[in-house]
């Protein structure tokens, strides 16, 4: 009963704080602060104390359960963490703006949504709530109401719920062909015996899988929605889009391919290397729009494409010892995406600039805002002690002894192609903003950094990225 407790507290709290009325700003931030912290303290007595539930059952074989598991359980950590800061940070972001109300309900409806996802014990689950992250994150893209927000919006919805039926198909033949076994296993319950008058069948229903999970992490040939997405959103927003909502994509296919079909079932196929190419040309595509891109958020957008394939390319190696890889690249990149979201929310906040050109000498206006930027980038582009290193190498490491041919070489030149394009879409913002040259005289701007509610979330993030490139191995291996 507890992980249904720690599912739908968020939800009826934030909505309820919410109802408070117009004039009620302080102390609706003061219940929005209390919520999320007696948020984490509930999910974290969940994480140990919590026992599996069979909520409701449809039939013999289709049942909502939620249970937790080690996997469940990392990436809560990540979900709570992204959820705190950019909770707090919205605080000071949002305080002027005309609906904080609708924007602070979605974020914890979100948030329950979220929670029920790593919760979940078995695919039928996983895709409901798979289902409701959608639902709920959907109203963060239309916040400002404009003409581009509606556009961005219907879009989201309209590859979403391609990319929903395409899973669910893909879950249908595999409740059917597990013979009613439905709950998680690492390794997968899948026998070759069941499908071997149907195997071609049954492969191509878990690559439509892969493709429609994969929708919601910006994945090749359903990507096309996020760039436009991701940066219509308030900052805050965008930090979760970004951040920790598009790893549900990741979340869905890491349940569908390890926990219920087996790697064993696909390694070797065709499905496995079309995965292995789709990912390696989105990872080359995301940093090279982003490479040309000048509206600082959305290029921010392109990078998510990007480096969330980094983990996509892990996963399509199909061995256990990776997802240790592509788990600590997911908190990694989860931190260090949140906090360049955050940081550019800053620069748009602080002095309205919104394009990449226009942020020469901001780190004489705002250093510590520059200087959580310039680690964020760091790690994103995979340098140590960050995270983003230390994941990257064991994705790498693991492609030159696990995959398969052509696949050895290809996977870590991939990476390595995309790290230079990552450092040169990154960095020059660090430079330029530091040392901006001639044209600029740092001495006339004027001290423009944010207040703490700001400013403390940026620099949480970036020790998170730095914690886990230094004992990320040894902290996965502890959860």
């Amino acid at each position: 009963m507890l992980f249904v407790i720690a599912i739908l507290y968020p939800i009826i709290s934030g909505l309820c704080v919410s109802m408070i009325g117009k004039d009620g700003e302080q102390i609706r931030n003061k219940l929005y602060a209390f919520v999320m912290i007696s948020t984490d303290v509930l999910v974290i007595l969940a994480m140990f104390f919590g026992t599996s539930i069979r909520l409701f059952q449809f039939s013999e074989y289709v049942t909502v359960d939620f249970r937790m598991d080690s996997f469940g359980r990392y990436v809560l950590i990540a979900v709570l963490l992204l959820y705190t800061v950019v909770t707090f940070y919205s605080f000071e972001y949002m305080n002027h703006d005309k609906r904080p109300r609708i924007f602070y309900g979605c974020v914890f409806v979100s948030l329950g949504a979220l929670i029920g996802l790593c919760l979940s014990g078995n695919l039928i689950t996983m895709y409901l709530c798979f289902e409701f992250v959608t639902l709920s994150s959907f109203p963060l893209i239309l916040h400002d109401r404009t003409k581009e927000a509606v556009t961005a919006g219907m879009k989201y919805m309209y590859y979403s719920i391609a990319g929903a039926l395409m899973g669910l198909l893909s879950v249908f033949f595999v409740y059917y062909y597990g013979e009613g076994t439905s709950g998680f296993v690492l390794g997968g319950y899948i026998l070759r015996a069941n499908i071997r008058e149907h195997y071609g069948l049954f492969l191509t229903m878990v690559f439509i899988g892969i493709i429609g999970f994969g929708t919601k992490a910006g994945m090749l040939p359903m990507s096309g929605w996020l760039p436009t997405a991701h940066p219509i959103a308030p900052a805050p927003g965008s930090a979760l889009m970004s951040g920790i909502i598009a790893k549900a994509g990741l979340v869905a296919v890491i349940r569908l391919v390890y926990y219920s079909v087996g790697p064993h079932i696909i390694r070797g196929t065709w499905v496995q290397y079309a995965w292995m190419i789709l990912a390696m040309l989105t990872i080359l595509m995301g940093s090279s729009l982003a490479f040309q891109e000048k509206i600082t958020k959305k290029r921010l957008a392109y990078s998510t494409i990007s480096q969330i394939s980094y983990i996509m390319l892990g996963l399509s190696i199909l061995s256990n010892d990776v997802l240790e890889g592509g788990v600590i690249q997911l908190m990694s990149h989860s931190a260090a995406k949140g906090c360049l979201f955050l940081a550019a929310g800053v620069f748009i906040h602080q002095i309205g600039k919104t394009k990449v050109p226009e942020l020469k000498g901001v780190g004489k206006q705002m250093p510590v805002t520059l200087a959580c930027f310039a680690a964020a980038s760091l790690s994103l582009i995979g340098i140590p002690p960050f995270g983003g290193f230390t994941g990257k190498w064991i994705i790498a490491e693991a492609a030159m002894t696990k995959a398969p041919g052509f696949f050895a070489y290809a996977a870590p030149a991939v990476l390595m192609i995309s790290a230079f394009l990552t450092a040169g879409y990154l960095m020059p913002v660090v430079v330029d903003g530091f040392f901006p040259g001639k044209d600029i005289d740092p001495d006339t701007l004027p001290d423009r950094e944010p207040g703490r509610f700001m400013t403390i979330p940026m620099i949480i993030l970036c020790c998170m990225a730095l914690f886990m490139g230094l004992f990320g191995a040894q902290f996965v291996n502890i959860i």
